[in-house]
């Protein structure tokens, strides 16, 4: 399965927003250089996020992004569906009605084998998705990130971060 590098960037850009207190934000500007992403791009992730209502946008001099609810109820899968669009990945054309073993459109009343079983792998993919939240990804990032780099973050933060407007 492949997802797209935008999924990729929005969800770097909402595990940076999810530590962000109440009023506070990141600009475009600096979510696209926390990982050196073209802005243009990242603002057509950001603008996805957006409208689907996990990130919110304040404009003016002193705008930027915040989470639009809590970090802890925004999932992989919400992200990824976002950005993506929530299409399955295998999308049946019922070959088996094709070619010289063709069987009739009666014949194919239920799903065949191979349909059924792409449609569980896609359950299964998405429920692991569902599962992780944004919390649980900065919970890891804390823990498994040695303490330089914590302070570059930290830093970082200290000089990125701007209050919204109300």
């Amino acid at each position: 399965m492949r997802i797209n590098k935008g999924v990729e960037w929005g969800v770097h850009a909402c595990t940076l927003l999810a530590p962000l207190g109440p009023g506070k934000g990141l600009s475009l500007a600096h979510l696209a250089e926390y990982h050196g992403v073209p802005p243009a791009y990242m603002a057509k992730q950001m603008q996805a996020l957006s409208k689907a209502g996990i990130v919110r946008t304040s404009r003016g001099k002193t705008g930027g992004y915040s989470l639009a609810r809590p970090a802890s109820s925004i999932s992989l899968w919400d992200i990824k569906a976002a950005i993506d669009g929530t299409l399955p990945a295998f999308r049946c054309t019922e070959i088996r009605q094709k070619g010289p073993c063709a069987l009739s459109r009666d014949q194919c009343r239920q799903a065949c084998p191979i349909a059924a079983a792409f449609a569980q792998a896609e359950t299964t993919y998405r429920q692991a998705l569902q599962s992780i939240r944004l919390t649980d990804l900065v919970a890891e990032v804390t823990t498994t990130s040695d303490h330089h780099h914590l302070t570059q973050i930290m830093d970082w933060y200290a000089n990125s971060i701007t209050d919204l407007p109300e």
